[in-house]
């Protein structure tokens, strides 16, 4: 919830910024910056619970997906989904 709620924008150069994590560098940039409305929390715990509600029938149709913990260094994500799409893939004989 934090992480999207605190995004907002800057309507003149577009560039992005987090309340917390990246802050607008000057109190000019602040007072200019503009938060879309998907972002309120209002409307992310809609959203939310939408995923939710929906989460069991994707994994079950996505039953051979794997799971990727994003958490971490970004080369070490690419390593993993990248030895998880080379495994060699089932054929069948003909």
């Amino acid at each position: 919830m934090e992480r999207l709620s605190q995004r907002r924008t800057d309507p003149i150069t577009g560039e992005r910024y987090h309340t917390t994590f990246k802050p607008a560098p000057t109190p000019q940039i602040q007072a200019r910056l503009r938060q879309n409305p998907k972002d309120e929390e209002d409307n992310i715990e809609k959203r939310m619970d939408i995923y939710y509600r929906n989460i069991k029938e994707l994994e079950d149709f996505y039953e051979d997906a794997f799971y990727v913990n994003a958490d971490q260094d970004p080369y070490a994500v690419f390593e993993f989904i990248e030895s998880c799409i080379i495994k060699p893939l089932p054929c069948k004989k003909l």
